[in-house]
């Protein structure tokens, strides 16, 4: 397998390092699409540790975290969730859009995001101490919290922050690049549009185009599609379906790539 390829904006890499070294946990928080997930896989890569992906949603309990006694043929038995196989094993339990975790769920995080690092297991009556080389991340995006789902104080305050936006211009042309082997201008031109994009106001876009949607316009390109059709597939029609925002983006695009007659 090939090593995951990773454009660092700042100094999160060395941020994250220090973190890993002095068993802080860390939250991370940007826009969908930004390169938060990639950021993680890299880092467990880099520091060669185990990560231990966590997609949070409503109906995530305790349990499918900590883990749950199941039933086989010879009986009961205890299986560990990927929160405590981290804990245990040592690793990078990544918990990503926290936000979304029912409250009583993230409470059992208190305990391992301070000086004690231990887990303590309910139904059985364990106590695990964290592994050195155990690590907590947790991330989420602003632009989706309100007052009924966002972290507690008492739980964020835990955490050393990490804010993500979406790449400068420079690099994320160097990013589309790189991850679909695009050339220089066409990159260019996607940069370009993204940057519109997101500088639109007065339209009913819940969230700008990812530097993800502009690497999967990239590829198609690279495999012979149409520009303009490209960008309408992955980027315009993934963003909104108001007839005319489309209109409005599929002009933005226009300007950039030449729309093919339907001649």
């Amino acid at each position: 397998m090939s090593p995951i390829y990773y454009e660092a904006q700042g100094n999160e890499v060395a941020l994250f390092e220090a973190s890993a070294g002095m068993h802080l946990p860390v939250l991370i928080k940007g826009p969908t699409g930004c390169g938060k997930t990639r950021f993680i896989e890299y880092m467990g890569e880099r520091l060669n540790r185990e990560v231990y992906t966590v997609v949070c949603h409503d109906d995530l309990s305790a349990a499918d975290l900590v883990g749950r006694h199941l039933i086989d043929e010879n009986g009961t038995y205890w299986q560990d969730g990927p929160l405590t196989k981290a804990v245990r094993e040592g690793g990078i339990c990544y918990l990503d859009e926290i936000i979304e975790a029912r409250k009583d769920t993230t409470v059992v995080l208190h305990s391992l995001a301070d000086y004690r690092r231990v887990l303590p297991i309910d139904r059985t009556g364990e106590v695990i101490e964290a592994h050195p080389d155990f690590m907590l991340v947790v991330s989420y995006n602003p632009g989706y919290q309100n007052v009924l789902k966002g972290m507690k104080p008492s739980t964020k305050q835990r955490f050393i922050s990490l804010e993500f936006h979406y790449p400068e211009p420079g690099i994320e042309k160097s990013i589309i690049m790189k991850e679909s082997g695009i050339d220089e201008t066409n990159a260019e031109n996607l940069v370009s549009i993204a940057g519109d994009i997101r500088n639109l106001s007065d339209t009913d876009i819940q969230e700008a185009v990812s530097t993800r949607l502009l690497v999967y316009s990239a590829k198609l390109m690279v495999k012979g599609f149409d520009a303009y059709e490209a960008c309408i597939h992955t980027i315009v029609q993934s963003l909104t379906d108001e007839d005319e925002v489309l209109e409005v983006l599929e002009k933005l695009v226009a300007l950039y790539f030449t729309k093919q007659s339907d001649d």
